[in-house]
């Protein structure tokens, strides 16, 4: 595993609360043309939303992805679908569903299962549910990656930490249609309701 300092020096710093300074297909083009043929396949598998296969039962998570040979994408990928089975299970019992057959998530990683149970507590909006989601992926990301800011464990970091950003930017984008939506409609209302306004 060799070193991208290259890379990686030349980099804006990231932020969860920031715009993104590029977008995650840039990067990939950028990093495409230094990382080794070994460590491009690798990011290749990379994703927000690993695939995993789906059991002969219908359940999507009931197995770990089969290993890729990268110790970061493993990890990212378990600590992904702890936080799924998590939520699946935190909902189910919200909702008062029924949950007979449904696999038992596993408690750890620690921070995945309580992001999980956070998410569902009641007292956040869907959108801050998302963000909150968002941010523990974030903060895992980062505990994954490691120490060693030039590693290809940090490409990695960066790459998902884009497609973090850019799922946050669309959820501002979202929110400020709805809200212009809403205005609007108050706007159209309240002319409609003044006196001596055309109906």
């Amino acid at each position: 595993m060799g070193s991208y300092y290259y890379l990686m020096a030349q980099l804006p710093f990231l932020t969860y609360e920031q715009k993104p300074p590029m977008t995650s297909g840039a990067f990939k083009e950028l990093a495409g043309t230094i990382l080794t043929e070994e460590d491009a396949v690798f990011m290749d598998r990379l994703a927000i939303d690993p695939a995993f296969g789906t059991a002969a039962d219908g359940s999507v998570y009931a197995q770990s992805a089969p290993s890729t040979g990268c110790g970061f994408i493993d990890e990212w990928r378990e600590w992904e679908r702890s936080f799924r089975l998590n939520l699946a299970k935190h909902r189910a019992v919200k909702t008062k569903r029924e949950s007979t057959g449904a696999l038992e998530p596993p408690p750890y990683p620690q921070d995945a299962a309580s992001a999980a149970q956070r998410a569902v507590s009641g007292e956040l909006s869907p959108l801050d549910a998302e963000l909150l989601i968002d941010k523990a992926r974030w903060n895992a990301i980062d505990s994954l990656a490691g120490i060693d800011y030039f590693d290809r464990n940090s490409v990695y970091a960066y790459f998902l930490k884009l497609l973090l950003l850019e799922r946050r930017h669309l959820f501002n984008v979202d929110n400020g249609l709805n809200e212009y939506k809403s205005l609007y409609a108050e706007i159209i209302e309240s002319a409609h309701n003044s006196p001596g306004e055309p109906k």
